[in-house]
């Protein structure tokens, strides 16, 4: 795998994205409250926070896919916004749960997409049969979409977002339904992306998948950063240095007192 991807991504630019006080409201619900972030290059960068925290909508601005209210996402000097067809070339999407053609084949769908970015067939055979191979998902490729399983769905999302070789990965809980090898070849991957100077922005609700993975960390809840920074520094600044992510998280988020609230139910439990 290492020396496929040695092959396919060898040309980068350096990426910087700027978050620049993002505001999202659905109607009287303010899913995301002047939110500001630097994403610089090369970094794999997790977005954590609990269910309605704000993650999927942050990273669908991001992605282009859906509008902020006010503020602005720039992705060197593209503006998600106002060059938004520039912008989704430069991004691989993976969502929560995979949007996929469901009456296609995987191969129909990974040749769709390079038709999409012009990408010459024997190129997108190479690609697909690296990526089928380190999966394993060779045997489901000429299967139709909607016959997989969910594991096998989401291989296909997170192979259809690398292919055209996009300068940023955005993954929205991407890793769900993967079976343990595949989860490993993936963070491999990940890594390999970030390291060839690529960004990958990361959401997840395992949060030893982000402490093992992430380099940087904003942790988001109700709308709002409520902290940011490497490990190292989220230790520091809860005045946790011995603690784990999992402890901290739920310091930051006011759910400290997580553990009175089980033994409240085992209680209940045990009248």
């Amino acid at each position: 795998m290492k020396n496929y991807l040695s092959l396919i991504f060898i040309v980068y630019t350096l990426t910087q994205i700027t978050i620049d006080n993002v505001t999202k409201r659905f109607g009287n619900i303010t899913a995301l409250n002047n939110i500001n972030l630097e994403i610089g290059p090369g970094q794999i960068y997790g977005i954590l926070g609990p269910n309605g925290s704000g993650k999927t909508t942050l990273l669908k601005i991001i992605s282009g896919i859906l509008d902020q209210d006010s503020g602005s996402v720039k992705i060197n000097d593209l503006d998600t916004r106002r060059d938004n067809i520039d912008v989704k070339r430069l991004i691989g999407y993976i969502p929560e749960t995979p949007a996929l053609y469901e009456s296609l084949t995987p191969m129909e769908y990974f040749s769709f997409i390079a038709s999409v970015f012009n990408i010459d067939r024997d190129s997108i055979i190479e690609r697909v049969r690296a990526f089928a191979s380190a999966l394993e998902i060779e045997s489901y490729l000429d299967n139709f979409i909607g016959s997989l399983s969910f594991g096998t769905k989401q291989k296909v999302a997170i192979i259809s977002a690398f292919i055209h070789d996009p300068e940023i990965i955005v993954m929205d809980e991407g890793m769900n339904g993967l079976d343990p090898r595949s989860s490993k070849i993936i963070k491999d991957l990940l890594r390999d992306f970030a390291s060839r100077g690529k960004t990958v922005i990361f959401s997840t609700h395992i949060l030893e998948i982000a402490e093992a993975v992430c380099d940087y960390i904003s942790i988001l809840y109700k709308g709002n950063i409520v902290a940011s920074g490497t490990m190292t520094e989220l230790k520091k600044m809860a005045g946790m240095e011995n603690n784990n992510l999992e402890e901290i998280f739920l310091k930051v988020t006011g759910d400290e007192n997580i553990g009175n609230l089980i033994n409240s139910l085992r209680e209940s439990i045990d009248k």
